[in-house]
């Protein structure tokens, strides 16, 4: 469904990504760890058309993202819950979920609805009248993953989103993203987490210094703890 070839990107003068690819397959979940600086949350701005490409390709279903502006690339169907959340506090919280929502593809009765992301996250639908800045931390995360799925997404990604929630949010959150994969949501996650991740992630894909050094599964890389040690240890 994703696919990058040989993308470079970067900040200026500064070059970040170095020939970058991997894929994510249709009803796949895969990840991107690695330490923080490594070009993680650049590569999820290159594939929102938020930072322009200087090599290389990306394809979503088989159309390319190049040029491609961060509006049309979410109309194709990839919903973005970015690090930090970034809601609109002064909204509301049905007000968010309104505001960016895309009807479901037509005769998909599983599309996502106010009542629907009610159901998957009740305070959601406890507190809809509810400004979103008054919301707790954990809140706001609910509020922004229900956000990206009212865009009805085909790809859902995920940038940080458990990181600074406390434990039991954090468990909220997994048990929510399995039950989207259950769904068959297609989803790429970044993430801190190995032990969570690892009854969710179909395929690991660690980056070092802006490129893909290894892929595979949790199991795989359970059975190398010399690739932990080496590119995701402190």
């Amino acid at each position: 469904m994703l696919r990058l070839h040989g993308v470079d990107a970067g900040y200026d003068s500064s070059q970040v990504l170095f020939a970058l690819g991997f894929e994510v397959g249709e009803r796949q979940v895969a990840s991107l760890i690695g330490r923080n600086g490594m070009g993680k949350s650049t590569t999820v701005r290159v594939v929102m058309g938020m930072l322009p490409l200087r090599a290389g390709g990306i394809e979503f279903d088989g159309y390319g993202l190049s040029g491609m502006r961060p509006h049309r690339i979410a109309r194709l169907g990839i919903g973005l819950v970015p690090e930090g959340r970034r809601i609109f506090g002064s909204l509301s919280v049905e007000e968010n979920l309104l505001a960016t929502a895309r009807p479901a593809a037509q005769g998909d009765a599983r599309g996502w609805s106010l009542s629907r992301v009610f159901e998957l996250f009740p305070r959601l639908g406890e507190r809809h009248a509810q400004a979103a800045r008054t919301l707790s931390g954990g809140e706001q995360q609910m509020l922004a993953i229900a956000r990206a799925l009212m865009t009805n997404p085909r790809l859902l990604i995920l940038d940080e989103a458990t990181e600074g929630l406390a434990p039991l949010v954090r468990r909220e959150i997994w048990a929510c993203l399995q039950l989207l994969k259950s769904q068959g949501q297609t989803i790429l996650v970044i993430d801190k987490n190995l032990s969570e991740m690892a009854a969710l992630v179909d395929r690991h894909h660690i980056l070092e210094k802006g490129r893909v050094v290894w892929q595979g599964t949790p199991a795989e890389l359970r059975a190398q703890p010399e690739l932990t040690a080496r590119y995701l240890g402190v």
